[in-house]
């Protein structure tokens, strides 16, 4: 045997002890022979001056990047709804099987960690993205590739697009804490430190894991069920958790959740949950999504830690509205791995209802495990003191009106605060998307340019920026660019950021749709706004009130005066493909897959993932897997890319 084929015959073995030990926890050889291995196999890299892209000596971390990259996800990763009851979780199977005759249900941990998108393709791990926003996450691969249950060689050799969730297990964490200079407070901080660390050589110091649970794409393949994905992944040498089961009645789902909540505090994982998914793939598509959610999962969250802690002081903020919310100043207090100084308190009333005091102890919980909340009251002490609402606003002195149980403050023009977090909504990504602006620089574009209006930003010159601090000919360069380069905004985006009460991300989006452009949703009455998907009666008379308001209309027009330019891809669609549902499969010529469906929804057409007795036609490429089968064995007509363009779209 030359010294060649031993290298690839150790690196077969290597990976063989390496799945035994990290994937199924059934070590085969003890940590002398595999070390003795490991020995073996870098002699001879170094020997050889080669080293095979599946070589396990590869995961120790590469160089140190000065920077994390950004990548668009070519699946868009969704959120899961939550429910915290069994009845609110009945209700969702209860819809569920009212859909789908005879339904099914899979059930999963719900892993507390970090989502990481890995990918393969001809059977190699090519890359890692972390969730980011869902849409656009960091490329992460060096930093995964230092995970060992993360395989670099997979049986499947087809394109395939995986998500899991990256995790420190308890006993890593342990293991880690027992010789760190700076403990970790727990294993959910450990894995996003490690992931985001830019030395993959610290991130593998963790010993991190990755539990995989769902494929988000999978050339060729067409998964029926939840069960055989789960099987899918395990086939190819993922760790999936302990535990997957599949139930259809109401009864077993109970049973296993309360089971899984008495026992996850001896798992070596945190889970705060489970995950009920509808097993069966094919009616998801009708089912759909929320702008959020599928809607066919869901996440049943078990109680939340709560702690108690001494309630020192309530202070009052002014939203961008106007609104004044109450925010409540702690003793700080650690729950669920966090330092925890503020809590949210809703309204006057909600203080009443919870009956607290300022220096009385209260109860206070992580609401979904993110946002801190007070629960009530504990303990009352002799000094404990009523909390007052406000009659005057913090921040610009105006006499606050009350409305309900919320109070107001009127200035619209003139307080700070309320003006800052209007600008803050304004340059977010969702809205004009206005880099390099935080809020600490939108407060010194209040105080030192005088800036008051959204128009205002469009009239800021270089020599301005660079009479702040801390701007310097670069940042100064770049803000101007990014102010520039905002001018061009898709019209759901502008309608977002104009700040309308009430109307979020999707509502914009389907106003947009809908209405098309700015003048012909200005014009919109009450009731036609009211036939709006999920708009209702409050969110329509916001929207008419808006578009009456001179001040609103005044600062609109200088906007399109400075150069903004809202702009609808409803304006270039055609219906050339109305009503036609297409399925996409194998590698395209010219197109990849997300271009390809860009250009059928522009023109009105649908697409689907899988083939069924629905789908108009197939698009297919280089490759074509089951689909290809699927669609000629129901006489699905086929397409190549050169055929869909000359039937439909003359290209």
């Amino acid at each position: 045997m030359d010294k060649m084929q031993r290298m690839k015959q150790l690196i077969d073995e290597i990976l063989m002890h390496n799945y035994n030990y990290y994937v199924l926890d059934n070590p085969t050889i003890s940590d002398k022979e595999w070390d003795a291995l490991d020995k073996e196999l870098i002699d001879l890299e170094n020997e050889l001056g080669i080293i095979l892209p599946n070589s396990p000596t590869q995961r120790v971390g590469g160089v140190a990047l000065d920077k994390f990259e950004k990548k668009k996800h070519e699946v868009r990763l969704y959120s899961l709804d939550k429910v915290r009851s069994f009845d609110d979780l009945h209700k969702f199977v209860g819809d569920m099987q009212t859909v789908v005759a005879g339904a099914t249900f899979a059930v999963e941990y719900k892993f507390d960690g970090l989502t990481i998108v890995t990918e393969y393709n001809e059977g190699k791990f090519v890359g890692a993205v972390t969730r980011g926003n869902g849409e656009i996450g960091e490329v992460v691969t060096e930093q995964v590739k230092t995970i060992q249950s993360v395989p670099l060689e997979i049986p499947f050799k087809g394109k395939l697009i995986l998500r899991g969730e990256g995790m420190m297990t308890n006993s890593s964490f342990a293991r880690y804490n027992k010789k760190a200079a700076e403990p970790l407070k727990n294993p959910r901080n450990g894995v996003a430190g490690a992931i985001r660390n830019l030395d993959p050589k610290e991130t593998a110091k963790r010993q991190l894991d990755y539990f995989c649970y769902e494929v988000l794409y999978a050339e060729g393949e067409d998964f029926v069920s939840q069960k055989q994905m789960h099987n899918f992944l395990e086939e190819n040498g993922f760790k999936t958790g302990d535990f997957f089961e599949v139930v259809d009645k109401e009864v077993d789902l109970d049973d296993i959740i309360k089971h899984i909540d008495k026992v996850k505090k001896r798992l070596d994982v945190l889970i705060d949950g489970v995950v009920v998914k509808l097993n069966e793939i094919q009616p998801r598509e009708e089912i759909g999504f929320t702008n959020k959610f599928p809607k066919w999962a869901m996440a049943f969250k078990f109680e939340a830690e709560e702690v108690s802690t001494m309630l020192e002081d309530v202070v009052w903020q002014v939203g961008r509205s106007g609104k004044i919310t109450p925010t409540a100043v702690l003793e700080p207090v650690e729950l669920a791995g966090a330092t925890i100084s503020r809590a949210t308190l809703n309204n006057i009333e909600d203080i009443r209802k919870k009956n607290v005091y300022l220096k009385s102890r209260v109860f206070i919980r992580r609401s979904n495990e993110v946002i801190p909340e007070v629960l009530g009251l504990a303990e009352k002490f002799d000094n404990s003191v009523m909390i007052e609402e406000p009659k005057f606003c913090p921040c610009c002195g105006s006499v606050l009106e009350k409305k309900g149980p919320l109070v107001f403050c009127r200035n619209h023009d003139n307080c700070k605060e309320q003006i800052v977090a209007r600008f803050t909504h304004f340059v977010s990504r969702e809205a004009f998307n206005l880099e390099g602006l935080s809020e600490k620089t939108l407060e010194q574009f209040y105080d030192q340019l005088g800036v008051r209006h959204y128009s205002d930003l469009y009239k800021l010159t270089k020599e301005q920026l660079l009479s702040l601090d801390k701007f310097k000919d670069k940042k100064a360069d770049n803000v101007v660019k990014s102010i520039e380069r905002s001018k061009q905004i898709e019209f759901f985006r502008f309608l977002f950021g104009l700040g309308i009460s009430e109307v979020g991300i999707k509502t914009a989006k389907d106003l947009a749709k809908t209405f098309g452009d700015l003048q012909t949703l200005k014009n919109a009455t009450f009731e036609e706004i009211l036939q709006v998907e999920d708009v209702g009666e409050i969110i329509a008379q916001n929207i008419v009130d808006y578009f009456k308001d001179e001040a609103n209309l005044a600062e609109i027009d200088k906007l399109l005066e400075a150069g903004v330019q809202p702009y609808s891809n409803n304006q270039t669609k055609s219906d050339v493909l109305k009503g036609l549902t297409f399925v996409l499969t194998g590698t395209l010529p010219n197109y990849s897959r997300p271009d390809m469906t860009k250009i059928i929804e522009e023109n009105g057409g649908k697409t689907a993932s899988s083939v069924s007795k629905n789908t108009s036609f197939v698009v297919a490429g280089e490759e074509a897997g089951s689909k290809l089968d699927k669609a000629k064995a129901l006489g699905v007509p086929v397409l190549s890319e050169q055929e869909f363009f000359a039937k439909f779209l003359d290209k």
